[in-house]
């Protein structure tokens, strides 16, 4: 196991993935929250290959210093009882670019963040919806060139259709520094026709 004291920790500022006793994903945690969790006794079990060590203060009675070990995945005590249910997350910008991968749905340019738009594919101001199947990442020229028109009044082509992205690919999305082992757990529950592992 990999160990690493506070200093080193909150330098890489880890996420831990906390999951319920059935194993269900709950979301991601800073690890000063899953100390506080390991310290109050609402740990069920370590379940990842990486564990970080926290040190704290020196005891004036023994001299020794305080020190607590987390685990890269953390079973939570209790149950969620929507842990399993194929929700997907929530839309949000950040998301919908990570889930285009930063790619213009129109030109196909890779931009940042900054260039980047939500477009709507059936424009909100002709009933389109703001939902995920019908938000697409877009250049901020490309989606001014298309206005409030669908992609083919505009004689845009689409270069990828939108999906809704599963729960567990959201959490993978929303983890930029994700763990070997962390990836592993969530990748083996993404449905195998997830952009995420078939590209």
């Amino acid at each position: 196991m990999n160990m690493t004291d506070l200093a080193s920790a909150s330098a890489q500022n880890p996420l831990i993935l906390a999951v319920d006793v059935t194993g269900a994903p709950h979301g991601w945690l800073s690890w000063q929250y899953a100390v506080r969790c390991q310290a109050s006794d609402r740990v069920d079990r370590n379940l990842g290959n990486y564990a970080f060590t926290f040190r704290g203060g020196w005891s004036r009675v023994t001299g020794e210093r305080s020190q607590l070990t987390i685990s890269s995945i953390l079973a939570l005590r209790g149950r969620n009882p929507h842990g399993w249910e194929p929700l997907p997350p929530s839309l949000d910008n950040t998301l919908l670019f990570r889930r285009d991968r930063q790619i213009c749905c129109y030109c196909g340019a890779h931009k940042n963040t900054a260039a980047l738009t939500r477009d709507h594919v059936k424009p909100l101001s002709r009933g389109g919806r703001d939902h995920w199947t019908n938000v697409v990442t877009a250049c901020k020229p490309c989606n001014q060139r298309k206005a409030a028109r669908i992609p083919e009044e505009a004689g845009m082509l689409m270069l990828y259709v939108p999906c809704i992205p599963s729960r567990y690919e959201g959490m993978i999305l929303r983890n930029r520094r994700i763990l070997a082992d962390q990836m592993e757990f969530l990748v083996s529950l993404l449905p195998g026709d997830s952009r995420l592992i078939s590209d």
